[in-house]
């Protein structure tokens, strides 16, 4: 099967991922949009999922704002929502860093970073949003983050050494079929 692999934003794990040439080992492509999503990287998603059926997987920070980009795919933004037909890809699944994947994976204390306060508002937010409450799965990650005070950001894998992301940990989920 290939996927669509669009990591936010570009960070040691994303280079890794070019570097390693993850795409010859697992067919995929891997895209970045630098951060907050942009009109032509919503819309070449948004394509790719809808004329080749290639479905798009998440890599994103374990953390409100990694959430709040994806729903941005996935329904669009509210300053651009009379466009949202042609730059919404609402299938995008978030294969990680999710707020249970700190534990599963054993991510060291320095890695786990406590969330703010903001953290948490923002994720309240999000727990009333049509897109989090259509997805129970989703909306259990927020619990646990909000529960556990905790969130990690991508790079924290690259704890467990440069490669880990490409050998280990994004086997291992696809494979396992582990996104949500």
């Amino acid at each position: 099967m290939s996927y669509t692999v669009y990591t936010a934003p570009p960070t040691k794990p994303h280079a890794a991922l070019e570097e390693d040439r993850f795409y010859n080992k697992y067919p995929c492509i891997v895209i970045t949009a630098k951060g907050q999503p942009d009109v032509a990287t919503r819309m070449f998603l948004s394509r790719i999922t809808t004329e080749l059926k290639i479905p798009v997987l998440g890599l994103v920070d374990s953390d409100p704002y990694g959430l709040k980009i994806l729903s941005i795919y996935m329904s669009g933004s509210k300053n651009m929502s009379y466009d949202s037909a042609s730059l919404t890809t609402p299938d995008i699944m978030w294969l990680g860093q999710r707020p249970s994947d700190i534990n599963k994976h054993d991510l060291p204390d320095q890695c786990r970073l406590n969330v703010t306060a903001n953290d948490i508002k923002t994720g309240e937010e999000l727990m009333k949003e049509d897109f989090i409450m259509k997805n129970p799965k989703w909306l259990k990650e927020l619990q646990v983050m909000i529960k556990t005070k905790k969130k990690a950001e991508i790079q924290a894998l690259s704890s467990f050494g440069f490669q880990y992301i490409t050998e280990v940990y994004l086997p291992r989920k696809l494979r396992e079929g582990d996104w949500i």
